[in-house]
């Protein structure tokens, strides 16, 4: 490192939609709703609330309404110890909401979204503050942003390109969403973007579904790796776990057993907790701390992934106990 070059202020930094999740509570139909439990999310505020509850530096980058459920979010966000002093806000605009009924078995959770116009699907080029973004070790990004319009699209396009131009590493989660656009216009959006990533999140249903990368786990995640860049590549496969594919190597981990109390989220726990681990400069140790967070965030209630290092390290040795006195 030079003289010229100063640390990145930020371990991690995001862009994207923040939302307000409702829900009715458990057994509750929502065309029933009597109550609504009121909780932050957004794929991008996930990750960077679990990461600023394990002690990184975290900041989250977007565009909010000027009122007060603008105000909730940026209140939550700054007590999970997220930097959001590059939010822009905007009078007489909206926030994205989304409502969901859970569900036991046989029926299925339900989500319906109302994010439609709103303030952060409105955010240009011109809102996002770059020097900010990218005075960081890594800046992370997801195909739900790139899907909220097509100034969002540019905004990511451009985030990849100053990155690279600025040597800071690249995280992109696939994070595809059947209710924002269909699978085929997904894929051929996705894939310029998967071509400037450098460590890349892919659930496998999606890789088939997306990019036609099917075949066993380890065929599959080179398969994907061939659309890439990417140096590191993470798979998700549900119940049966994840994996990693680096230079190293192809490893694989079966899933923590979890009591599921909310299944929203996991998904973003587990890119949090494998981006722990490459902050570290370990791939595989990021494997195996994605899926305890990703069991953490399965058993307990919200998007948000309130837990702590000593927790994560816990759970990681297998030294859960049924009350912690």
């Amino acid at each position: 490192m030079t003289e010229t070059q100063a640390t990145p202020r930020f371990d991690i930094t995001s862009l994207g939609e923040a939302m307000l999740r409702l829900s009715v509570p458990q057994g509750a139909r929502l065309d029933d709703a009597r109550q609504l439990d009121v909780q932050v999310a957004g794929a991008e505020v996930n990750v960077c609330v679990a990461l600023a509850r394990l002690g990184r530096h975290c900041s989250w980058v977007g565009r909010l309404p000027e009122h007060a459920l603008g105000n909730l979010v940026l209140r939550q966000l700054r007590s999970d110890g997220v930097d959001v002093s590059a939010v822009r806000v905007a009078p007489n605009e909206r926030l994205g909401t989304f409502f969901i009924e859970f569900a036991a078995e046989p029926r299925a959770i339900q989500v319906i979204y109302d994010r439609a116009d709103s303030a952060a699907a409105r955010m240009r080029v011109a809102d996002v503050e770059w020097d900010y973004l990218l005075d960081t070790r890594i800046v992370h990004l997801t195909g739900i942003t790139a899907a909220l319009s097509e100034s969002c699209y540019e905004i990511v396009v451009e985030a990849m390109r100053r990155a690279r131009e600025a040597n800071v590493l690249v995280s992109f989660d696939v994070n595809f969403r059947a209710k924002l656009w269909d699978a085929r216009a997904a894929g051929e959006r996705l894939r310029p973007l998967l071509a400037d990533t450098d460590v890349l999140f892919c659930k496998s249903a999606d890789a088939a579904r997306l990019f036609d990368c099917t075949g066993q786990a380890q065929e599959q995640m080179e398969r994907l790796q061939s659309l890439t860049r990417a140096r590191i590549v993470y798979c998700t496969f549900g119940a049966d776990g994840a994996a990693v594919l680096t230079k190293d190597g192809f490893f694989k981990l079966p899933a923590i057993p979890v009591h599921i109390v909310d299944r929203i989220g996991s998904g973003d726990a587990f890119a949090a907790g494998a981006l722990d681990g490459i902050l570290d400069q370990d791939p595989f140790l990021g494997l195996k701390r994605g899926l305890a967070l990703a069991a953490i965030a399965l058993s307990q209630f919200g998007d948000r992934v309130l837990t702590t290092r000593a927790e994560l390290d816990a759970v990681m040795a297998q030294d859960a106990r049924e009350i912690a006195r």
